[in-house]
């Protein structure tokens, strides 16, 4: 028996679905139910029972994938030690990211670290927030970055940075000469916001409620992109991280206007799957931007 057959097994239990653990390793999703039927010969027991509608393992399934954990484990470190042995800094990094961050924040710090470890390749998937938790629970990322981070039993969430919110306009609006302009003066005004879901807006209909504003979005995206061109052809005004717009602003098709007497917020992390073996180039990335090892914050 080969280490991909843990693995294979290991995202089997953890995706709970044939197809996802197939996408994962890149094999068909029959592969993955062969390999599961040569587990259960290898070991002479029913792994995975298959008289229930939804995925679930037998007593004997859950203890050959605590050991395939263990296994993976191993051989993770056994790794990740010979490489530091050898001082060696190469492989891949897979980022899952929302957006904004992958656009605007990412860029420098990838720049800077492909420079210094030119052996390493970095891979970035732009994702909706809630598939970027799921990448990072599945093992298919090493990394992922989120704005407004929640608590996962199994991901270790590392403080990156903060954006400032601001309120963007067309220049031509009646905000658009203005450098500060009060929550209040939002009411009334055509509002262009992020879908629902997205933690973003979620943020900002909090400000809305807890400042007492009745605000109904006039259109709804799911990326920072869309929501920038709706406001340049003057469609109506938004609430945005600042650090994605300075390129807009700079070219004069957006205007950025900050609130006035108040200062609103937008918290970055990173997401890293608990347990998780990180490699040197893991280590040199988290370094390059900026930020303490999961292991020296939990100390």
């Amino acid at each position: 028996m080969q280490i991909e057959n843990f693995k294979i097994f290991a995202d089997l239990v953890e995706t709970k679905s044939f197809s996802k653990a197939a996408k994962l390793n890149g094999i068909t999703q029959s592969a993955v139910s062969q390999q599961a039927r040569a587990m259960e010969r290898q070991f002479k027991a029913l792994l995975v029972d298959r008289s229930q509608k939804q995925f679930q393992l037998t007593r004997e399934g859950q203890r050959v994938y605590e050991s395939s954990k263990e296994v993976l484990h191993a051989y993770e470190m056994l790794l990740s030690e010979l490489q530091e042995m050898k001082k060696v800094v190469s492989g891949m990094i897979r980022i899952s990211t929302i957006y904004s961050i992958g656009l605007h924040e990412l860029p420098p710090y990838i720049k800077r670290f492909l420079h210094d470890f030119p052996s390493v390749n970095v891979r970035v998937e732009y994702r909706r927030s809630n598939l970027v938790y799921e990448d990072v629970l599945h093992n298919s990322v090493d990394f992922g970055l989120v704005a407004f981070p929640s608590r996962v039993r199994q991901i270790d969430i590392i403080p990156f940075r903060e954006d400032h919110l601001v309120v963007i306009c067309h220049p031509q609006h009646a905000f658009g000469k203005r450098t500060e302009v009060a929550i209040s003066e939002l009411a009334g005004q055509k509002f262009i916001g992020f879908d629902p879901d997205i933690p973003t807006r979620k943020a900002v209909d909090q400000i809305f409620r807890e400042n007492h504003l009745q605000i109904e979005p006039v259109m709804e995206f799911d990326n920072i992109e869309t929501v920038k061109r709706a406001v340049e052809i003057d469609h109506g005004i938004a609430i945005v991280p600042q650090a994605t717009v300075t390129q807009e602003a700079k070219q004069g098709t957006l205007s950025i206007v900050r609130f006035k007497g108040r200062e609103f917020t937008r918290p970055l992390a990173i997401l890293h799957r608990k347990g998780r073996v990180l490699t040197p180039a893991m280590r040199k990335f988290i370094e390059t931007l900026g930020l303490d090892l999961p292991e020296a914050r939990d100390a």
